[in-house]
């Protein structure tokens, strides 16, 4: 599967899903399982590479803004979120993490303490090759490493954070008490 058919394959799942991240995945799954069993294995090793891609210290400390603290788990579950938002907003967040401030909901969510999670998205493939095929989707011979984060920061320095993260520390960091 191509870069482009992984994203539009997403994008229409949004259209169709109303953007809401559990209904995105619903619809992922079912038009995936549409596809030859081939395809939803690309859209698996396609799907390995964007969360490698995305697997750095900054988006995590991003993640942990957002979300008042988040695990290597719910980092894993806020880029499954992250996919539902579609292409241009992962890609610029996984540029620049601090990009993510500009979303609507993410303003929105440093006055509601709304979090950011769609594990339902990271199960997609599988899920769709469970229905098209009534059978579970065989290992990756050649899995895609997962890089190795030793860069890691304080995520609750806030100083690091209003640092590293200007735009989001401004939205989720508390001013300090006088």
């Amino acid at each position: 599967m191509r870069t482009d058919d992984f994203w539009q394959l997403i994008d229409r799942a949004r259209a169709d899903g109303g953007g809401e991240p559990h209904a995105v995945a619903a619809r992922a799954v079912a038009l995936l399982a549409e596809r030859d069993p081939e395809d939803i294995v690309g859209y698996a090793r396609h799907q390995a590479r964007v969360l490698s891609a995305s697997h750095r210290v900054d988006l995590w400390g991003a993640a942990y803004l957002i979300n008042g603290g988040v695990s290597d788990e719910g980092f894993h579950h806020f880029r499954g979120w992250l996919m539902t938002q579609g292409r241009e907003v992962f890609a610029r967040a996984v540029a620049d993490p601090d990009s993510l401030a500009a979303l609507p909901q993410v303003r929105a969510a440093s006055l509601s303490g709304e979090e950011f999670s769609a594990a339902q998205m990271l199960a997609v493939p599988w899920d769709a090759y469970r229905r098209a095929t009534a059978a579970e989707m065989p290992a990756d011979p050649a899995p895609v490493p997962v890089p190795d984060l030793n860069d890691f920061w304080d995520f609750d320095d806030e100083e690091e954070a209003k640092r590293r993260l200007p735009k989001l520390a401004a939205l989720f960091v508390e001013p300090p008490a006088e």
